[in-house]
């Protein structure tokens, strides 16, 4: 799925959980919902980790289809509810970032299925391992851990 969402010209975020009232639609800037948007449920799912580094662009809109921005105009926002370094949003190859600092990205996500949680990071390493549902977070971490000392080998 990462390099699915790398080719992507731009990917749309549509965050279900953010919304305008009319008074506001009627002077929109970012600051009108910055606190609903850095509360957004997006924010914390696992999968989501991908379509937010991957593509080179990213626009977000509410519930109701105004666009917010996108990650470069929302860069500091976006890095400061993620943790996700501002060089890896605008596109920073991540190998050039620590292992340690790529698993922390993940480490405020939830996924419905405990193995997901490591599935979701495959891109971020470059990996590729199959999936192992039923295997338990705890055995898929320790065989990404194995496939990411195998590359650095």
């Amino acid at each position: 799925m990462f390099r699915w969402y790398k080719k992507a010209t731009r990917c749309y975020v549509y965050l279900s959980d953010v919304s305008l009232s009319i008074d506001e639609r009627n002077e929109l800037t970012i600051h009108t919902c910055e606190s609903a948007f850095r509360q957004s449920r997006w924010f914390t799912r696992g999968w989501t980790l991908q379509e937010l580094i991957a593509p080179g662009v990213v626009e977000f809109f509410t519930s109701d289809g105004t666009k917010l921005g996108d990650k470069s105009s929302l860069e500091l926002i976006v890095h400061e509810v993620t943790g996700i370094a501002k060089k890896a949003l605008r596109g920073d190859h991540l190998s050039s970032f620590s292992v340690e600092e790529r698993m922390s990205w993940a480490a405020n996500r939830n996924t419905k299925r405990e193995e997901d949680r490591v599935y979701s990071l495959l891109g971020i390493f470059e990996a590729s391992m199959p999936l192992v549902y039923g295997e338990g977070e705890e055995k898929a971490l320790k065989r990404l851990q194995k496939e990411i000392d195998d590359k650095c080998m």
